[in-house]
């Protein structure tokens, strides 16, 4: 018995040797960190998950060991020795505190992990938001500049549709002027005694006014003395015929 009591023994401090480097490497992989960027807030852990779930499994498995040894150490019959309760009590603790240490690290690890998803998760929305509102502001200013334009290319189609305006009314205006200027001398054409009359009735309207202008000359010098006329010119009209003989006279 004592033979099967010290390989056990034996085993189990293999055991615990094992299970004390892998916690420490164990350790080491679940604090590890390093930044993905500059900004980060958050340094993500730096072993991926199935290298800490591999090393998990490998701690796990250790201890189950431990505890069967521990288990089979304790079924051994002590009479005679009063060491091995002891040794099996210290194998105990041990077992205790490896599987104390193991739940502190993987449960600091797990409680890491989902802060940084967490962490992780909000950065993205932060900037999905900043992206979002950076887009929303340059959608607001490209609409702004196109509602600028628009407004711009009314004023200039407002602007060409009253110049257009302005020079068909010309055109009409000078064609009206040309067609009427066109009719007037067709009617000249046309019509010669026409133009012939307007001009002889304009000369005979020149004409009566010179000789009413003389007769009012004549009727403000009579205060003065006669004018001596030769005989050839006195018909049977008297001091006024004479006068208006000399007009006539003057005028044809």
């Amino acid at each position: 018995m004592m033979s099967t009591y010290e390989e056990l023994h034996k085993q189990a401090r293999r055991l615990e040797g094992e299970i004390d480097v892998k916690l420490i490497s164990f350790s080491k992989a679940c604090a590890g960190r390093k930044s993905k960027t500059t900004n980060s807030y958050s340094e993500p852990l730096l072993s991926t998950d199935h290298v800490v779930e591999s090393a998990s499994m490998e701690i796990e498995d250790l201890l189950q060991k431990l505890t069967t040894i521990n288990d089979k150490m304790a079924s051994v019959d002590a009479a005679g020795n009063r060491l091995i309760p002891h040794t099996l009590q210290r194998h105990r603790e041990i077992l205790q505190d490896y599987s104390s240490e193991y739940k502190k690290t993987i449960n600091n690890y797990q409680a890491r992990k989902e802060k940084e998803e967490l962490l992780e998760g909000v950065q993205k929305d932060l900037d999905s938001h900043k992206l979002n509102a950076g887009l929303n502001r340059r959608s607001d200013m490209f609409l702004k500049e196109n509602e600028h334009i628009r407004s711009s290319d009314r004023l200039v189609d407002d602007q060409i549709r009253i110049a257009v305006e302005t020079r068909e009314h010309l055109m009409s205006q000078r064609l009206t002027m040309k067609r009427l200027q066109t009719r007037m001398h067709d009617l000249s054409n046309r019509f010669p005694l026409l133009n012939s009359l307007i001009q002889r009735i304009n000369l005979h309207k020149r004409r009566d006014s010179l000789i009413l202008g003389m007769v009012v000359f004549v009727f403000k010098v009579e205060a003065y003395p006669p004018i001596s006329v030769p005989k050839c010119f006195y018909l049977n009209y008297g001091k006024f015929g004479e006068h208006f003989d000399l007009l006539s006279i003057l005028l044809c």
